[in-house]
């Protein structure tokens, strides 16, 4: 689907803002401007970015009627506050994931966007590989039967060098969680979605690998040992790793090992589904093919736009042996978020309720490896959100 008339503003000068400004082109739509840390900042990613308008900042942008959705790319700490002022000057948002840094900020960023009426769509862009759409339509067709286990990882490596920094490795302005609710939470939203469950309780351990690290920051994903080492150092208090245990309100146990500290693993989700009549694995590295099992056997799925469930065949659109991978997920992910924007309802759009859904389940982590007991997710009663005047 093509949108030539939607304008959109890109806050955040890093490395996932210039994959939004991507995949806004590559549904046709406009990337009118953009918005870095300072106004020279944003005048230098204009020119590298070929957008007409350097904005010195959101106010600019909010002032603008010509912008119909800013696309929130900043740091954690500022999602909340920039994806409310954006929605309340009447501009649809597309938010990176965490939505708040807190439970309390994400469900008073979700009032905001039911009062004004506009659309935030998150990022939870691995729901569009087309073979995750196949699993889940096996799911609803019965295929795997009642659920006896649910587990898998997401582990990376780029945080493995003890001189590689990043603003995430700092609380105020990444959130009290990095590993667990930067990657953990693609991993959990993704296997609630497919699987069709909800994780009702978990139990969870985080763990420090690398307790100092330089105060500076580098690129994230950038090359190692990239921060400013004249900084200094700083201790860290986020989580370099995690293990979660889950359970769904049925009984159903999961299991979740979280890692960005994991030498030759880059972006590797995986995931296996063990059902009575059959299970299911995806990984998002080699995500061309799902293996499936059942009490007969095992055999590979190949990704094919002339076969199997609608949804796959939606989003296959390459010929099958053509590899396909997470830009054209993130493509996939706008093109659906900007024809919710215009009123359509797409099948798996993640919303502003799956990022509240996704900040309960980092609440909950964080409360599990405290409390060292079960926590069950839905216990958070919060009521000290923010003043809806604000």
């Amino acid at each position: 689907m093509a949108h030539p008339r939607i304008q959109a503003v890109i806050i955040g000068a890093g490395m996932i803002g210039s994959v939004h400004a991507a995949a806004v082109r590559s549904v046709g739509a406009t990337v009118r401007g953009v918005v870095g840390s300072t106004p020279s900042r944003s005048a230098a990613l204009a020119g590298e970015w070929d957008v007409p308008v350097s904005y010195p900042d959101l106010d600019a942008v909010l002032a603008d009627d010509a912008v119909d959705v800013v696309h929130v790319c900043t740091p954690n700490s500022l999602h909340a506050d920039q994806a409310a002022a954006a929605m309340r000057a009447g501009k649809h948002v597309i938010c990176e994931k965490p939505i708040a840094t807190s439970l309390a900020d994400a469900q008073w960023l979700a009032s905001v966007a039911a009062e004004t009426d506009r659309t935030l769509a998150v990022p939870f862009v691995y729901r569009y590989h087309p073979l995750v759409r196949e699993i889940r339509a096996r799911r609803l067709n019965g295929e795997f039967g009642a659920w006896q286990l649910l587990h898998g990882s997401y582990l990376q490596d780029w945080m493995l060098d003890t001189a590689t920094a990043n603003w995430r490795v700092d609380a105020v302005s990444g959130g009290p969680s990095r590993a667990f609710a930067d990657i953990g939470s693609h991993w959990c939203d993704l296997v609630e979605w497919v699987a069709g469950v909800r994780f009702h309780e978990v139990t969870a351990r985080l763990g420090i690998t690398r307790p100092e690290r330089p105060a500076g920051s580098g690129a994230t994903f950038g090359a190692r040992g990239e921060a400013n080492g004249t900084a200094g150092l700083r201790p860290v208090t986020t989580e370099d790793v995690a293990t979660i245990l889950l359970r769904t309100a049925d009984g159903v146990l999961g299991s979740l090992t979280v890692s960005q500290v994991s030498a030759g693993r880059k972006n590797r989700l995986w995931f296996e589904l063990d059902g009575e009549d059959g299970s299911a694995v995806f990984d998002q590295e080699n995500a061309e093919s799902v293996w499936l099992g059942d009490a007969g056997g095992a055999r590979l799925v190949v990704r094919d736009p002339n076969q199997g469930s609608a949804e796959q065949r939606r989003l296959a659109t390459l010929p099958a042996g053509h590899a396909q991978g997470y830009a054209d997920c993130f493509r996939a992910f706008v093109d659906d978020a900007y024809a919710a924007m215009a009123g359509r309802r797409p099948e798996g759009l993640p919303t502003v309720a799956d990022g509240v859904r996704s900040a309960r389940l980092v609440d909950a982590v964080l409360r599990a490896d405290a409390d060292l007991t079960w926590i069950s997710v839905e216990s958070s009663a919060v009521t000290d959100t923010k003043e809806m005047s604000a």
